[in-house]
């Protein structure tokens, strides 16, 4: 396993590389920018293990990049919810997205951000392409892209329909299953 410190880096990237740098944070960041904030669905979207995924959010909360709000109290349950801190994290993750939809996803994205006043796209600048508005991450939804598998457009359709837009609400049918995980596929012989 690489090292997550560089003590040897005076650097800013080299900083925000110790405390993001390691695929899961960068997925649950993710998450919690679609709205996901609950440890089940967390663990669930991800295929994390329970000791892996709480062990991450204890540092993204230690850092102040999420915060732990207590949401039932018999029995006690909590969410995680993105802070002011975590969402200037939005950048770095829509300029991932757009390497990712450009280079690895053949130019077909699985999710694409819509602005919520237009309806007009996301641009890697973060501008919407319709109205030309700058967006932040609250002034935008996900919505499947052409590369969507089903259970990802189904996801998706299931938060927008929920009483908060968030995929956490109590479901009338049973969930789909996670949207960025692929099924597995049987092998034939």
């Amino acid at each position: 396993m690489l090292p997550r410190s560089y003590p040897d880096q005076h650097c800013s990237i080299a900083a925000t590389l110790e405390l993001i740098g390691d695929r899961w944070t960068l997925l649950l960041i993710r998450e919690a920018f679609l709205g996901t904030r609950r440890f089940d669905e967390l663990q669930r979207n991800l295929g994390l293990s329970r000791t892996v995924l709480t062990e991450r959010l204890g540092r993204l909360v230690e850092n102040g990049l999420l915060e732990r709000v207590c949401y039932q109290h018999h029995p006690e349950r909590h969410e995680y919810r993105l802070t002011e801190r975590g969402r200037d994290l939005w950048p770095a993750l829509v300029a991932l997205r757009f390497f990712g939809d450009r280079h690895l996803m053949a130019g077909k994205p699985p999710v694409i951000w819509r602005h919520r006043d237009c309806g007009g796209e996301l641009s890697d600048r973060r501008v919407c392409e319709r109205c030309g508005a700058e967006l932040d991450s609250g002034d935008v939804e996900p919505w499947a892209g052409p590369g969507a598998l089903p259970h990802t457009k189904a996801w998706l359709e299931q938060r927008r329909n929920s009483p908060d837009g968030s995929p956490n609400e109590p479901a009338r049918a049973p969930l789909p299953p996670p949207p960025f995980r692929r099924e597995p596929v049987e092998e034939s012989r």
